[in-house]
């Protein structure tokens, strides 16, 4: 699977909110999918694993993702199943609010600059 046109503009929206591309790629793919492993992610968004390393930890610590490991036969390292925890639209939700708390920071300065140099 690879990202469409709308995932593009989405990851585009995202971006322009302060969210790093590799971030915004790996959470609108993981929106797509019910669960996905790391070469899956790779794959489909042109990122390296250590890109989806770091992209995938944020997302964790954000609570926005979960983990599951899949045991493997034979040695070697164990392979992770992601998913997303929250609707893709409760975590949109939650970039609005962060971002209209931003603007108020802005106004709020704003308004004291014009009145400190009235």
């Amino acid at each position: 699977m690879r990202l469409s046109r709308m995932d593009n503009e989405v990851i585009e929206r995202l971006i322009f909110t302060g969210m790093s591309k590799n971030l915004a790629k790996t959470l609108v793919f993981l929106s797509k999918r019910d669960e996905t492993t790391s070469v899956q992610i790779e794959k489909a968004t042109g990122l390296r694993q250590p890109e989806v390393s770091l992209a995938m930890q944020e997302l964790r610590r954000r609570r926005w993702v979960t983990k599951r490991d899949i045991k493997k036969e034979g040695k070697g390292r164990p392979v992770h199943a992601y998913r997303i925890s929250k609707s893709f639209s409760r975590i949109i939700t939650t970039i609005r609010n962060q971002e209209d708390k931003k603007i108020e920071k802005i106004v709020k300065n704003m308004n004291e600059l014009h009145s400190l140099t009235k």
